[in-house]
């Protein structure tokens, strides 16, 4: 059983890394690969919109997958 409070610390410290707790290792790569891309291209702005729409994807995947 996979914890929401989990896969979204995981994602909030390592984009991607909560989407591959919750075993969605495609998600996990597109955020790893995503988000530096934002902090890097808009010089810090958008990284951190990234990096909570990561977060909150992983909460709500593992919240209505919790068996997945």
């Amino acid at each position: 059983m996979r914890n929401p409070g989990t896969a979204a610390v995981l994602s909030l410290l390592v984009p991607g890394v909560g989407q591959i707790y919750n075993g969605t290792f495609w998600r996990g790569l597109f955020w790893l690969i995503v988000t530096p891309g934002f902090w890097i291209g808009t010089g810090g702005f958008l990284g951190w919109v990234a990096h909570v729409i990561s977060a909150i994807t992983a909460h709500n995947y593992a919240k209505e997958n919790p068996h997945r």
